[in-house]
């Protein structure tokens, strides 16, 4: 499964977050590029990813930061 999110770093908070099958990678791929470009006065404060990952429970393990707060991950941690 592909995932597309885009975080804006300065808020701390997901903005756009899409699911793709791995068999539409080059679909995944154009709408990154997409969004990207509709984002470029952002740029700067907004990151536009492409992951990859077996389902989105295991996304949001792996890359906690985009999904919790640094107290969340913190608290989760202890």
């Amino acid at each position: 499964m592909i995932f597309l999110l885009e975080y804006d770093r300065r808020r701390g908070r997901l903005v756009t977050f899409k699911r793709y099958d791995d068999v539409d990678r080059v679909v995944a791929q154009q709408a990154r590029v997409e969004l990207e470009l509709r984002r470029t006065k952002r740029a700067a404060r907004h990151e536009v990813v492409l992951l990859e990952a077996e389902s989105e429970a295991a996304l949001r393990l792996t890359h906690r930061r985009y999904f919790q707060s640094p107290r969340e991950i913190i608290e989760a941690s202890t």
